[in-house]
């Protein structure tokens, strides 16, 4: 195939991506290129998804048909009258269309579930977020915007032409809005999120998807979390990611008031009323840390740089390499986790560095503030398998073995006065209830070592009420073996103590803590669980335990296919 020489231009308007600040030099983006590819060969996964089970012929790569309809739920046991609002649940659906395949699953796309309990009964429905990306595929009948662990590659009936300038503007690419993560709440309005620059407006009620909202528009972030805080006044807390923004690679933290609140504007959306708290400077210009969440205490903001870099130069050839934008993400088992401790009140870091080894975090627990010290929890990885094992030919094989190292709940302790007039090699950390340390290893360092308070745990949950506060009580998913949660528990942080709920051929996924109104203690309330049930003639169900004795109270059978999902959002219902 002869050489091909394209100079091709991108507006700034169409730059909003993980490149654009980087790329952008004025209010122009010339891309020079001399492509000698046969695009014909590009690479399209296929996975046989019929094949692909774990444990009792559950299917992780099936499309399952939406229920947008209401579906009244078969209810086994009485749900607590209090029990009133509506559970959402964001997760994958759709794994193939056409003869194209996702790799991962966590490409696969959204599928919004809902689950209102209402005077005694439980009602269901599902709908595919309909945004660009599900519109795009549909219409092509064939998977043709890129995700994370899939890289979508053009139909090879089109010219040559046409295929080298899809490969060009995958250099500068615009991410997908496949929002299947979580839901976010910003003011009054729900969004179906993911952690690109990209949000979807939905109606919580009849989960129908509405507006496509840009970050940039708002705030200059390639990326940002689907895991914010909340206070009490409603006000919500997100950070994200600024790729080379005016020559510099930072993390932004802000917030956005609740607008309905307080006799504000009722300005829609709230974004619009977005304020930076602050930046904290990238250790690397081009190779920004990945994160999942972060934590917030009623003073402090705690954010893990951790040694798990996004290589924004092999991200931009990846597409003409063929390989993923997930095989561009790189652990550095040598270097130090950077745990930055940042002030509410004044956007700075406190003045002592913390640090620890290197580790990869994806969910923070808890933190709260004791005695001069910020004690935070985390579920933490040895290294990067966890992604691994969700791509759905190795999800094929989890029953048999599993590669994936332990995730571990760790506790670190910060001391924050300083460190003035104590000895190098002394251990800051004061408090009798945690082994957690924090060794003075020069003027204003601190090597910090966790306690470790259980392992084999992800997806944790707490009563958000104690958000930020000492706490007892956390709810999360049981991963000894594989990836995929067979059970789930509740772990007593005092005592160590492990309370368990599994079944079967049942795989349940992120508990949810609902607090009963005015109630008497911090596990006062019931815990909700989605889950899939592969067992003879019973379809997928939602099971209410009582939060104190995590016995099983009520459970719900859907009439209806349900997928595995990964997180939630409860809204209750107003008086």
């Amino acid at each position: 195939m002869p050489a091909v020489h394209i100079k091709l231009y991108v507006s700034p308007s169409t730059v909003s991506s993980f490149l654009s600040l980087s790329l952008i030099s004025s209010r122009k983006v010339w891309l020079s290129c001399i492509a000698q590819v046969d695009c014909s060969t590009a690479p399209v996964f296929q996975i046989a998804s019929s094949q692909v089970m774990v444990g009792m012929a559950y299917d992780y790569a099936k499309n399952i048909e939406e229920r947008p309809d209401p579906v009244k739920a078969d209810l086994k046991g009485n749900l607590p009258s209090w029990l009133q609002g509506t559970l959402l649940r964001n997760g994958p659906g759709i794994f193939s269309v056409g003869d194209t395949t996702y790799n991962h699953w966590f490409d696969g796309m959204a599928l919004m579930h809902s689950f209102t309990f209402k005077d005694g009964e439980v009602i269901y429905r599902s709908r595919y977020l309909r945004g660009d990306t599900y519109k795009d595929n549909m219409a092509a009948k064939r998977i043709v915007v890129s995700e994370m662990g899939t890289m979508a590659y053009p139909d090879p009936g089109k010219n040559v032409i046409s295929r080298v300038i899809t490969f060009l503007n995958h250099t500068v690419p615009d991410f997908t809005d496949n929002c299947g993560n979580n839901f976010i709440r910003y003011g009054k309005d729900y969004y179906a999120t993911s952690e690109t620059n990209y949000i979807r407006k939905v109606d919580p009620v009849t989960l129908e998807t509405q507006d496509k909202v840009d970050y940039m528009k708002y705030l200059a972030v390639n990326l940002v979390t689907s895991h914010p805080h909340y206070d009490k006044d409603g006000t919500a807390y997100n950070m994200g990611t600024s790729i080379a923004e005016k020559g510099k690679t930072k993390y932004t933290l802000f917030k956005v008031p609740d607008t309905t609140a307080g006799g504000k504007a009722n300005a829609s959306p709230a974004l619009k009323n977005l304020e930076v708290i602050c930046t904290v400077p990238c250790r690397s210009l081009l190779s920004p840390s990945y994160y999942h969440s972060f934590g917030m205490t009623d003073n402090y903001f705690i954010f893990i740089e951790q040694p798990f870099k996004l290589d924004i130069l092999k991200m931009a050839t990846a597409y003409m390499r063929g390989v993923n934008w997930a095989s561009c993400l790189k652990f550095f088992p040598e270097e130090n986790t950077l745990i930055h401790l940042i002030d509410r009140k004044t956007g700075k870091e406190v003045g002592i560095k913390y640090y620890t080894e290197a580790m990869i975090v994806y969910h923070h627990v808890n933190a709260f503030e004791e005695d001069g010290h910020v004690i935070f929890d985390v579920i933490a990885y040895e290294d990067p398998s966890l992604y691994n094992m969700f791509y759905l030919n190795v999800l094929k094989e989890q029953s048999k073995t599993s590669a994936m190292s332990v995730p571990k709940c760790k506790r670190f302790a910060l001391p924050v006065q300083t460190d003035k007039g104590i000895d190098v090699g002394d251990d800051m950390v004061k408090l009798q209830y945690t082994t957690a340390s924090a060794v003075k290893e020069k003027e204003g360092k601190l090597l910090c070592q966790p306690e470790v308070l259980c392992d084999s745990v992800e997806l944790p949950r707490i009563n958000y009420d104690f958000n930020g506060k000492k706490y007892r009580f956390v709810y999360m998913t049981c991963v000894a073996m594989t990836a995929v949660a067979t059970k789930i528990m509740k772990l007593d942080i005092e005592t160590k103590e492990r309370t368990e709920w599994s079944e079967e051929n049942c795989w349940p996924s992120e508990p949810v803590f609902i607090p009963r109104p005015n109630g008497e203690g911090e596990d006062d309330g019931v815990v909700l669980t989605t889950v899939i049930n592969s067992n003879p003639g019973e379809s997928g169900f939602i099971l209410v335990l009582d939060a104190k004795s995590f016995k099983e109270v009520a459970r719900a059978y859907m009439n209806a296919e349900i997928h595995m999902d990964m997180h939630g959002y409860f809204i209750p219902m107003e008086n």
